[in-house]
């Protein structure tokens, strides 16, 4: 059986790192390859390819939260010392997560005329395409739902090295198949069934690493029902969640296309796709951190959770927001070069307006997965409850009145309030306490990195050349860098940066192997 995994710095940092890797090579790939998708489906199909990759993602819904619940429970086994109990628990959530990805492939594969016919303004000759796409989609439900579940069960032993092993080439696979497809001369539904393949290799893959790192899950398959009890009631909320999280994410483009055109959700989605990809660095520190917050619950090392806490809202901030600051000033620039001037006049705005729901979204996630991570999925579902009507309503306003900026717009104070709600709550829950960030230096972040902001605002004067503004901001950033080792971090900080730094560029470099 797997052993149960020490959470310290050096092994959140080494996964961080795997993680981040994971997200950015796939990353790499889609900026290289969306520009050719683009010209080879043209604006409506291209629009219909990204309504794809939502629906794509969006099946995870249907496992009832059961993905959530496994990562949760097996962590605490583990974390417990109670390896025993881990297959009849690992098999109960993949048996059922099958059935219920069958009863999914049915509701989706109803729903697909109105989707094709009423819902989305698809041109007439895209149609019949379109709906077979979604027809093949809708029959690839269950191979989703069996991928995340045994990803789940490999996540919550900390082998995220494992994980990418299989993870990089299927994400890689969402952006080269469509550009290998087009090459070839296939349509919309030959790029589907692909995808569709590439997904169930990886399923193949990850069933065949559980059995490597937990033999027992080999030697017997067993369903226990009574297990199915515990995994619901933690994942029922999950799943409120799982529902709202992704239309909360993706109801934008759908209301683009219904109100505007679907070429306009291409002008939305593609540069957006910049701006929202910054998340990949909390999404890939939220991986490794909610098993981890789950075992140091399970072991009552409060201190050491608040710590862990703390110091990633705080690293993240640093990291992250000078980032998006960067984004934010030269995203004409960037749009410009990428995707031509006609996507630099439509879409710079769009993304300048989300690059700051992506940094509120980004630190957000960190009481997300401590809240969840510590058993109180119910709270961030009912959040989620809240902001729905909400949002909706604003997207349409806004959509209405200033088109694809007001989607951008809608989406980033619905996010707003979002971290608010968060932090709220895990300081009312007694989760965290603000102690903790009082006592890492939060505060000191958050004024290093508003001074950096301002200074780069007001420093680079308007209509220079690039190449003068690039050497200004470099000396900038210098400066950030130097003042935040200086007067930010404290020795523990540093501390832990120069130890753990050796861990995260030996992970890089064993990342390397997974390209």
């Amino acid at each position: 059986m797997g052993d149960a995994p020490t959470i310290r710095g050096a092994l959140v940092v080494r996964n961080t790192a795997l993680n981040f890797a994971g997200y950015i090579i796939p990353l790499l790939v889609g900026l290289a390859t969306i520009p050719y998708v683009i010209r080879g489906l043209g604006q409506e199909g291209f629009g219909v390819l990204s309504i794809a990759w939502v629906l794509l993602g969006y099946f995870g819904l249907f496992d009832l939260g059961l993905g959530r619940a496994t990562t949760k429970f097996v962590a605490e086994c583990l974390g417990r010392g109670e390896e025993d109990r881990l297959p009849g628990l690992v098999w109960t959530s993949l048996g059922y997560q099958l059935i219920f990805g069958s009863v999914g492939t049915l509701l989706v594969a109803a729903f697909v005329p109105a989707l094709t016919g009423r819902i989305l303004k698809i041109p007439p000759a895209l149609i019949p395409e379109t709906r077979l796409s979604f027809y093949l989609l809708a029959f690839s439900l269950p191979i989703v739902l069996a991928t995340t579940a045994l990803r789940s069960v490999l996540e919550s032993a900390q082998r995220f090295d494992l994980v990418n092993y299989v993870k990089v080439p299927a994400n890689v696979s969402v952006f080269l198949l469509p550009a290998i497809a087009i090459a070839l001369g296939l349509h919309l539904p030959g790029i589907i069934l692909l995808l569709i393949l590439s997904r169930f290799c990886a399923t193949v893959a990850y069933l065949w690493l559980c059995f490597r790192v937990f033999p027992a899950l080999a030697r017997g398959f067993s369903v226990d029902s009574r297990m199915l009890r515990p995994l619901l009631a933690y994942g029922g909320w999950v799943t409120v969640s799982g529902v709202i999280s992704p239309l909360l994410v993706n109801v934008d483009r759908f209301v683009i296309g219904g109100m505007v055109s679907m070429a306009a959700v291409g002008y939305y989605t593609a540069p957006a796709e910049i701006a929202i990809r910054f998340s990949i660095f909390p999404a890939s520190l939220v991986l490794t951190l909610f098993p981890a917050f789950s075992t140091l619950d399970a072991r009552g090392a409060k201190e050491k959770l608040e710590r862990l806490y703390a110091l990633s809202v705080k690293f993240l901030l640093l990291t992250l927001g000078p980032a998006l600051i960067l984004l934010i000033v030269f995203a004409r620039d960037i749009v410009r070069l990428w995707l031509g001037n006609d996507f630099a006049a439509k879409s710079t705005l769009v993304i300048q307006i989300l690059a700051v729901g992506v940094l509120l979204n980004s630190l957000a996630f960190i009481p997300y997965a401590l809240i969840q991570g510590l058993g109180r999925p119910d709270v961030t579902a009912k959040f989620h409850l809240l902001e729905l009507p909400l949002y909706v309503a604003l997207v349409w306003v806004l959509v209405k009145s200033m088109g694809i900026s007001g989607a951008a717009l809608a989406w980033t104070l619905r996010l707003g309030l979002d971290a608010l709600l968060l932090f709220g709550a895990a300081w009312r829950l007694k989760l965290a306490s603000l102690r903790a960030f009082a006592e890492n230096g939060l505060l000191r972040s958050s004024v290093a990195v508003s001074v950096f902001a301002f200074a780069l605002v007001v420093a680079l004067p308007a209509g220079s050349a690039l190449l003068s503004q690039a050497a200004l901001t470099l000396l900038l950033l210098s400066l950030f860098a130097v003042g935040t080792w200086s007067f930010v971090l404290d020795s523990r900080d540093r501390s832990f940066l120069t130890e753990t730094a050796g861990q995260f560029f030996c992970a890089l470099r064993e990342s390397q192997r997974l390209s």
